[in-house]
């Protein structure tokens, strides 16, 4: 790694105070693919983190050339520039979460583990998206190398119902799907303490998001299926969830406010694309209308005293 000249004593760096700045600025790192769509990735993570009070230092480990429909490709930067990136924000700024979108390449993920284990007192919110779209031994390698080195520095792993299951407990012979805590139980294993498992489906057209540790299920809100399909969601609840942990949420509070955010950012989507709708992470910018009375389908289970752990690096 290149080393940063240190900046002269004559030219001292002034405190956020004496710059009339809050001292108390959330600052989140993350770890994520260019998305030229606007739909996910850092351009999602940028905009939900912006959204509820958070500081984005946006670290690039890739491009996509996508749209809305579809990823296209996917171009990697090399490990050097991953760490580069990462570690001028980390030596200059305050971090209070860090959360993992798409690396990009096993590479990658070894990098971010190994800045993890430096910064063992942050905690790390890992989030699996879809990777349908890449090759089989690509995928295969990544997610082979994700369990290895960057589970067992996971605070929190955040994927969809289906993804975790296939992924998790790929053996699994049960005729019906696993349970999210079973899939925390299979999560534990690899060192990861809590798992928020979501679109996990209900009957009457509503799915479940359950926050899950391998003893008990800590919340669970469930919401109506919305009939339009999105891209850039799990990205979206992702990033937000870092942030509000970031900021000093406990668990429970911080998947009831994501979740909300999420759900109104989605209920006011948008498509501006000839592809799928994208979740309007400003939404709560536009005027509201005064006779809007709706009401949370349902409150968070009680979640108090599940505080999110720093992580203990195995590495």
């Amino acid at each position: 790694m290149k080393s940063t000249p240190a900046r002269p004593p004559e030219t001292p760096i002034a405190s956020p105070e004496e710059n009339g700045l809050p001292a108390s600025l959330v600052c989140v790192l993350t770890f994520n693919a260019s998305d030229s769509s606007g739909a996910g990735g850092l351009t999602g993570d940028i905009a939900a983190i912006s959204a509820v009070g958070g500081h984005p230092l946006a670290v690039v480990t890739g491009a996509y050339a996508r749209d809305s429909s579809q990823v296209f490709e996917h171009f990697c930067f090399d490990s050097e520039a991953v760490t580069e990136q990462a570690r001028a924000a980390l030596e200059d700024m305050p971090v209070q979460a860090i959360k993992v979108g798409f690396a990009g390449s096993p590479e990658n993920l070894a990098t971010i583990a190994e800045i993890a284990s430096d910064y063992a007192d942050i905690p790390v919110i890992a989030y699996m998206p879809d990777l349908a779209w890449w090759q089989d031994d690509l995928i295969d390698q990544y997610l082979d190398a994700f369990a290895e080195l960057l589970l067992p520095l996971t605070s929190v792993l955040v994927g969809n119902h289906g993804l975790l299951a296939r992924w998790l407990l790929p053996d699994w012979a049960a005729p019906t799907a696993p349970s999210p805590r079973e899939l925390a139980v299979a999560a534990a294993e690899h060192g990861v303490p809590y798992l928020l498992v979501t679109g996990v489906p209900l009957q009457d057209q509503h799915i479940d998001n359950v926050l899950t540790s391998a003893e008990s299920v800590i919340a669970s809100m469930r919401f109506e299926r919305i009939a339009a399909t999105f891209i850039g969601a799990g990205d979206t609840l992702s990033a937000t969830f870092t942030a509000l942990i970031a900021s000093g949420c406990d668990l429970g509070q911080a998947l009831a406010e994501a979740l909300a955010y999420l759900d109104g950012s989605l209920e006011n989507g948008i498509h501006p694309g000839m592809g799928h709708a994208l979740p309007d992470r400003m939404f709560w910018a536009q005027p509201e209308d005064a006779d809007d009375d709706d009401e949370p389908l349902a409150d968070p289970l009680d979640a108090s005293g599940f505080e999110i752990p720093p992580h203990d690096t195995q590495h």
